[in-house]
């Protein structure tokens, strides 16, 4: 019954520790790493992404070739 207390301080601990170690999310890393952009749609690849697969989505979303949709990629 009494026990509400001790359960916020705790939280509150726990909140300060993870606080001081910092985020542990790969979005902000993840969004940097997209730098191949469509030229038509604007949709963003990762930098690891290799041709075949950018050459799939100028075929399959806009019928264009690969230099179409992404004239930058290779330079």
């Amino acid at each position: 019954m009494g026990n509400g207390a001790k359960a916020q301080q705790k939280r509150e601990r726990n909140l300060d520790k993870n606080a001081a170690k910092g985020s542990k999310s790969q979005s902000k890393t993840n969004e940097a790493a997209k730098s191949i952009v469509c030229q038509t749609c604007r949709q963003a690849f990762f930098v690891t992404t290799r041709a075949p697969e950018l050459d799939q989505h100028a075929q399959n979303k806009h019928s264009k070739a690969l230099a179409d949709c992404f004239p930058t990629f290779g330079k």
